[in-house]
C-alpha cells in the first residue's frame, strides 16, 4: 500500500494583542523539489592588542575568537502552480492562475487591523524532533514569474521564488531561553492535563503549557513534539 502523498502547507497567524491566530492553512498545487536553509553564526576575531599580547598571540596556530551571535535562518524555495488542467482535491478547474498565487502575494502584506504581514508555518508531512520543519518565518522575498498565458492574456502557470525569514516571537523566545523553563517530550497517551499532573502535580494547571507553547487545540497534541515547561515556584 502506497503512502499518502503529502502537501507542503503555508499556515498564516492572525495577530490578535499579544497573541497568534492560527488560520487555514494554504496547500500547494505541487510539491517543490527542493527547498533550502541557510543561517549565519557571527564569530569575531580578538580586538587589536597591545604588542605584548601580539607576542603571545602568535604562539599559536590561530587567534581565539569570540561568539557574536546567530543569525535568522533563511527558508528558500521555488513553488511551480499549473492551472492548464483542473487541479487540487476536487479537480477544480481555475481560469487563472492568480487565484492561486495570490494565496502567497497576501502574505507579503498588511492585512486590515494588524501591523505587519502575516508569521506563516511552513511545513510538510511528519518530521523527526529538531528538524528545519516545520519552520517559523515571515516572507522576505517573493518573485513571481508567469510562464503561459491563455489568448485573453490570463496566466495559467507560474513559478514563485519565496524565501521566509526565521521569525521568533519576544514573549516565546524569553521563555525557550530562560533557566527557569525545562523541556519535555510527548509520549503516546499523554495529554495536557496528564503533563501537568505530572510536573505541577495539579492537571488543571495545563493553561500554563499551552500558553508556553502556543496551543491553541489541547486535544491536538502530537507525539514526539518537544514542550516548553515552566517552572511554578508554588508548586
Amino acid at each position: 500500500m502506497s503512502a499518502k502523498l503529502e502537501k507542503l502547507t503555508i499556515t498564516p497567524f492572525a495577530k490578535k494583542g499579544e497573541n497568534y491566530q492560527r488560520l487555514t492553512p494554504i496547500e500547494v498545487l505541487f510539491n517543490p523539489e527542493s527547498y533550502s536553509i541557510t543561517k549565519s553564526v557571527t564569530w569575531s576575531p580578538p580586538q587589536n592588542s597591545t604588542s605584548g599580547n601580539a607576542n603571545s598571540q602568535s604562539k599559536i596556530n590561530a587567534p581565539t575568537i569570540s561568539f557574536g551571535g546567530g543569525g535568522s535562518r533563511q527558508l528558500s524555495m521555488e513553488l511551480f502552480f499549473d492551472v492548464t488542467a483542473p487541479v487540487g482535491k476536487n479537480n477544480q478547474a481555475i481560469a487563472d492562475v492568480r487565484q492561486e498565487t495570490n494565496k502567497i502575494v497576501t502574505l507579503t502584506r498588511i492585512e486590515k487591523g494588524e501591523d505587519q504581514p502575516r508569521v506563516c508555518e511552513v511545513s510538510w508531512g511528519e518530521a523527526p524532533v529538531g528538524s528545519d520543519l516545520p519552520f517559523i518565518g515571515v516572507i522576505s522575498s517573493l518573485t513571481q514569474k508567469f510562464t503561459q498565458f491563455t489568448r485573453d492574456g490570463k496566466p495559467v502557470r507560474a513559478n514563485l521564488n519565496v524565501t521566509f525569514v526565521e521569525f521568533l516571537d519576544p514573549k516565546l523566545d524569553k521563555r525557550k531561553t530562560d533557566p527557569e523553563l525545562t523541556t519535555r517530550m510527548v509520549r503516546g497517551g499523554e495529554t495536557l492535563s496528564s503533563l501537568a499532573a505530572d510536573v505541577y502535580r495539579d492537571p488543571k494547571r495545563w493553561r500554563i503549557i499551552a500558553e508556553a507553547n502556543s496551543i491553541d487545540d489541547p486535544r491536538n497534541l502530537k507525539v514526539g513534539r518537544t514542550l516548553t515547561i515552566p517552572k511554578v515556584r508554588d508548586v
